[in-house]
């Protein structure tokens, strides 16, 4: 027990940790750049805040140009790996055979051990080039790095994960409950729809927020296809950066550490944390409103 005990303690002590150690660097930012103008800032400019002048660097570093770019490749990457991954599930899980499932799955989870450099590689030789090349036969100009590649790059990194979960958890629902929806008169697909899913919804939303967190801290995808451009716009088709990829930039160089530009990349995680902490926050109520609407 006090092993146990003493486990718990330190995943918790070192979470604490983590949040004051970026709590308190935020903090000594935000006494350079007000809050308002980092939350509402359009503007991301760290190099114009070379000059030390304290007018250039508090408005150099608005956040909104970078939460716009990982919430656009973020969006992008979901639309397509959530109903990707989830039918790639659902088939693995009802419909394949045993033979099917013994190729399938650990296929699947031979793709989740790619490193992220090789889909980056794979997104600057193949699918850029693809997307310019479609885009201009339909007479769009989609640019050589840009948000809507990273997105489906990433949403291909992302379907193994998800899939690969939803399907240990779909196979966990108990047998008896989908004889008696057979049992009932109910088709195959009408006991998945109605009674299988369901069932398995909090477990499949813990699956979505693991591709979430996944996508939101990718990096190397995002340096590679989508550029370093803090563009605010609402063009996927344009080149667009998250802030992941500026925390990194942020913290390489020889600049002095308690610099704006330094600090900087601690107020980015900082906002990374609440952001992801909002993400859960509204998934545990949607679950927490699905079982109610089951009980």
């Amino acid at each position: 027990m006090a092993g146990l005990w003493l486990a718990a303690a330190l995943a918790v002590l070192l979470t604490m940790a983590i949040i004051f150690s970026v709590l308190s660097e935020s903090l000594k930012f935000f006494g350079q750049v007000p809050l308002v103008d980092f939350l509402l800032g359009t503007h991301w400019s760290p190099q114009s805040a070379g000059s030390g002048d304290a007018e250039a660097i508090r408005h150099a570093f608005g956040v909104l140009p970078l939460l716009a770019g990982t919430f656009m490749i973020t969006t992008i990457a979901l639309l397509l790996a959530v109903p990707v991954g989830l039918f790639c599930a659902v088939y693995m899980a009802e419909y394949a055979s045993s033979r099917a499932r013994t190729i399938v799955k650990p296929v699947l989870e031979l793709l989740a051990g790619i490193p992220t450099v090789v889909y980056g590689f794979v997104a600057i030789t193949i699918i850029a080039p693809f997307m310019r090349q479609a885009g201009a036969g339909v007479g769009l100009n989609i640019a050589a790095e840009s948000a809507l590649t990273a997105g489906i790059v990433m949403g291909m990194m992302i379907i193994p994960f998800i899939s690969s979960l939803a399907d240990d958890i779909i196979t966990a629902v108990p047998r008896s409950m989908r004889e008696a929806s057979f049992g009932l008169g109910a088709t195959k697909a009408e006991t998945i729809t109605k009674v299988v899913l369901p069932c398995a919804l909090p477990g499949l939303m813990a699956s979505v927020l693991l591709a979430v967190s996944r996508a939101v801290g990718e990096t190397m995808i995002v340096v590679m296809a989508a550029g370093l451009a803090a563009n605010l716009t609402a063009n996927p088709l344009e080149s667009m950066t998250t802030v992941t990829v500026q925390i990194v930039t942020m913290l390489v160089g020889d600049q002095a550490f308690d610099s704006a530009k330094t600090l900087s990349a601690f107020a980015l995680g900082l906002s990374l944390f609440m952001f992801t902490l909002m993400l859960n926050l509204i998934a545990l109520r949607i679950v927490q409103h699905y079982r109610e609407h089951y009980a």
